[in-house]
């Protein structure tokens, strides 16, 4: 396993110190749990279960409509 070193100013280091006390985790595991949720490649679990779980969610169609007229984009 790695080691960082990472220099932080009092006030951040206070809540890093709060947060992995919240949550039971040490600092480095809280750390290191921040580190992967932000690096993440996908939704998370609890967020891909929810699809299509808004039965009155309105079609993509029906938004169209009445959204106006869309507006010439910019080549890229």
């Amino acid at each position: 396993m790695a080691q960082v070193t990472l220099y932080l100013d009092g006030e951040t280091v206070e809540r890093v110190r709060r947060a992995a006390r919240a949550s039971g985790l040490s600092q480095s595991r809280w750390l290191a749990q921040l580190v992967r949720e932000k690096t993440a490649r996908e939704w998370p679990a609890v967020v891909r279960e929810m699809a299509g779980s808004w039965g009155d969610f309105s079609e993509a169609e029906e938004i169209r409509r009445t959204a106006g007229k869309e507006v010439a984009r910019e080549p890229l």
